[in-house]
């Protein structure tokens, strides 16, 4: 698999992702201000990575700032990686766990060279288990395909969009793992391509078959009989269990649901928000509309359009089929089998 990011003496470096697929690319981000420029500028993307992100982008500005100044200058830029993408909760659980894990160490009466040490090795621990995460959903997931199972996604749901493996991708992979020959439909996602550009690369590269559909595509091949699974990522979960994904994720549900086809939603835990009641409350970022009248640089739109881009939408839970987490698979009524899950209680509804 690919390597999405890794925390190093020169910096935190990470593939460039809008450069995929023509350009395999690094880049080194060796401040905090460079780590919130990747993440907004979607050169990291994918909700559990933009965590790491964020995590590695604490590390590096604590390790930058000076010692007389900690304490503000911890709340400057959590404030900063905080304020680069709204709707992936991961960025904020991120955040929240580097603050934590400071003032415990502030508590104690930790030397400065202690926390600068410590919030590296907890960035680092972020990472190395986002990537067990995915691989305990992913065999999760897998029990739910069936044999020779050929999976539409939506987005890029792989390594490039967590630490390693991937969630709705992790899935794929262990079922390949556990001997399912998988095959896979990948949408293109429109605007940004995160399906043709990011997907389709990520799988060739492993091996896996997938052949790209345009998004109008989804519905004729879901009602065409020849999918047996829809497997999507998440970057936030209300309470109730609507999902927030990649802008097109919602049209594909409801099309999934109206043909039959099972919709399985995989993420972490931090992915949910059980303080929000429903979808509605999920904030939903709208992007550059220039993505939307531009592709890749080059104008497919005249001049002067009007555009819109929003760059997620909800997709309400009455068509989600299961989501797929590390502590196991919940089901309908998700009020009560998310809370049950996110309280540890592994395999507690599936």
């Amino acid at each position: 698999m690919v390597k999405t990011i890794e925390w190093t003496p020169e910096g935190v470096v990470m593939i460039d992702q809008t450069r995929l697929p023509t350009e395999e690319t690094y880049v080194t981000c060796k401040n905090y201000l460079e780590v919130a420029g990747a993440i907004r500028g979607m050169i990291i993307r994918g909700a559990p990575a933009i965590g790491v992100a964020a995590a590695m982008g604490v590390a590096i500005g604590i390790q930058q700032a000076a010692s007389e100044d900690l304490d503000a200058r911890m709340e400057e830029i959590c404030s900063v990686l905080a304020g680069t993408r709204p709707t992936a909760v991961n960025l904020f659980w991120a955040i929240e766990r580097m603050k934590r894990r400071y003032r415990e160490l502030r508590s104690v009466g930790a030397s400065v060279t202690a926390i600068r040490n410590e919030l590296v090795t907890e960035a680092e621990r972020v990472l190395e288990e986002d990537i067990a995460i995915n691989q305990s959903i992913g065999r999760h997931g897998a029990e739910l395909l069936p044999a020779n199972a050929q999976v539409m996604t939506h987005c890029n749901a792989g390594a490039l969009a967590t630490g390693g493996y991937g969630t709705a991708l992790g899935v794929i992979r262990a079922a390949i793992e556990s001997g399912n020959s998988v095959s896979v439909l990948a949408n293109e996602t429109r605007p940004f391509l995160q399906g043709a550009r990011l997907t389709v690369w990520e799988l060739q590269q492993d091996s896996i078959p997938v052949t790209l559909l345009t998004d109008n595509m989804a519905g004729h091949l879901l009602h065409s009989g020849k999918v047996s699974a829809v497997v999507v990522g998440a970057d936030r979960i209300a309470g109730n269990g609507d999902v927030a994904n990649k802008i097109g994720t919602y049209p594909v549900a409801v099309l999934a649901k109206e043909n039959g086809v099972p919709f399985y939603v995989a993420a972490p835990i931090s992915t949910l928000d059980l303080s929000l009641a429903s979808g509605e409350d999920i904030p939903i970022e709208e992007r550059n509309p220039a993505e939307v009248t531009e592709l890749q640089g080059v104008a497919v739109a005249p001049p002067g359009t009007t555009a819109m881009h929003p760059a997620f939408d909800v997709t309400p839970n009455r068509y989600v089929s299961a989501i797929i987490t590390e502590h196991g698979v919940a089901r309908a009524p998700y009020v009560e089998s998310l809370r049950k899950l996110a309280s540890g209680r592994t395999n507690a509804a599936s």
